[in-house]
Parts: C-alpha cells; structure tokens; sequence
C-alpha cells in the first residue's frame, strides 16, 4: 500500500510541472490515438469517462464519439459505479466527487459495452492500473468482459505497477506516443 501511495504522490507532482493547456494539448494527442485504435473503431458501444482536470481531458472525445457510437458513463453510487448513457452536455450533473455525471436510466446491458477507455493515476507496460485507491474501477470491471485500454499521460506510466486479486489489468494502454503496453 505504501508503495502506491509514493507513486499517486510522485505522479501528482510531476502535474504540477505541466499547465493545463499542455495537458489538454496532450489529452488531444492521446485520444487522437486511441481513435485509430481498430477496436474502438469497430466499436458500437463504449464506456468512457468524463474526465477530472488532473486526468487525460475527454469531454471533447466524449462528445465527437457519441456522434456516432453509444457512450456511457460512470455514476458513482455509493461504494460502486453505474452507467448511463451520455446524451449531451445538457444531461450532465454534479455527482460524487464533483464528477459530472449523465442523468437518466442506469444501463445494464454489460455484454453490449464492446470497449472500455479507463483512466489512472498511473499504469505499467504490461497494464496494470493504479487508481485514486478507492477500488471503484476495479470492482465495476470485474463484472465486465469487454476490452479495455488505459489512457495516460507518457509522465503518468511506472516501470511497476503493484498490482494483486483484486486489480484488473487493462489490455492494452495508450499515451501521447502512442500505445505503450506489453501484455
């Protein structure tokens, strides 16, 4: 546990020597990248998320994306994440942890979610995923067999992630240069 405490502190000061503009620039990089992905790109249904400012910017790939594919997003409920459909910006309200959140039916169809784009605190080439420690992602996506790519900035990747039963790892995981991860 420790030693995912020092790697959420060290990442959380390496932000710190980035503006926002940068990382926005980055965050449309990446998510230029992850268009091409051919998975996504085959895609009919995708879980994303509605990005905080310290993590790779999505709302303008959420929106491009829902022009043409079904997007949901996680609501948190309590000690779990649910989903909902993104039907524009105008349905988006202030949930838990400030999040903006959709409004409306939670979806539950999981074996329709054809990917899955998560982000972390930090990932390692082989995909593992360190989180804000609060297990959200972690327990939703043991519930679903769909493919998943982590998304980060190039600083946010660690030689190791520590990872046990309890963690899922991504299969694939995607910064400004590109794919990353040796799974």
């Amino acid at each position: 546990m420790e030693e995912k405490k020092e790697i959420r502190k060290l990442i959380t000061e390496k932000k710190k020597q980035y503006t926002e503009d940068q990382l926005k620039e980055l965050s449309s990089v990446i998510t230029g990248n992850v268009k091409e992905n051919v998975v996504l790109k085959c895609a009919k249904t995708v879980l994303l998320y509605y990005s905080l400012p310290d993590e790779v910017f999505t709302h303008d790939f959420v929106e491009k994306l829902s022009q043409e594919k079904t997007v949901l997003l996680p609501v948190v409920k309590g000690d779990d994440l649910e989903l909902r459909v993104y039907t524009g910006k105008e349905c988006l309200q202030k949930g838990g942890f400030n999040i903006d959140e959709p409004q409306g039916e939670a979806y539950t169809d999981l074996t329709s979610i054809d990917v899955a784009i998560i982000p972390g605190v930090s990932f390692d080439r082989h995909g593992n995923r360190l989180g804000r420690g609060k297990g959200f992602y972690d327990r939703f996506l043991k519930k679903l067999n769909t493919f998943k790519i982590g998304v980060c900035f190039g600083f946010q990747l660690s030689d190791e992630i520590p990872h046990g039963e309890y963690d899922v790892a991504m299969d694939e995981v995607w910064t400004e240069d590109g794919y990353v991860s040796e799974k």
